[in-house]
């Protein structure tokens, strides 16, 4: 697979990542924590398709390279709110814990990103 093949690829699975946090979201009860907390991982959890597409299209490596510490950073977030849900009993856990592994799996990916950037030398 080529880089351009991959990023986009990536850029697919992120977008898909973010409508599934949206559908996730309004599981959550309606009520003030609920909004709260649907508020912070709808931000947290979307912003990583945006952030990683932005990066696609940086215009110097340190632009790519802080973009993609971003998703990193944002990523980070979404599994604290995810744990903080699934802590807090407010949806079934097993509706949890698939969003919750998507979450790991893309935040695994792009720590390996982030420092792989930051291993090569140019």
């Amino acid at each position: 697979m080529s880089k351009k093949e991959f990023a986009l690829e990536l850029e697919g699975r992120t977008k898909t990542f973010a409508v599934k946090i949206i559908k996730f979201s309004a599981l959550l009860p309606h009520n003030d924590v609920g909004v709260v907390l649907r508020k912070q991982i709808v931000r947290s959890g979307t912003s990583v398709g945006a952030n990683y597409r932005e990066a696609n299209r940086s215009v110097s490596r340190a632009d790519f390279k802080n973009k993609i510490a971003i998703c990193e950073k944002e990523l980070s977030e979404t599994q604290y709110w995810l744990d903080v849900i699934r802590e807090a009993g407010l949806i079934n856990p097993d509706q949890v814990s698939v969003t919750y592994e998507e979450c790991t799996q893309l935040l695994k990916l792009f720590t390996a990103i982030g420092r792989n950037l930051s291993e090569r030398k140019f």
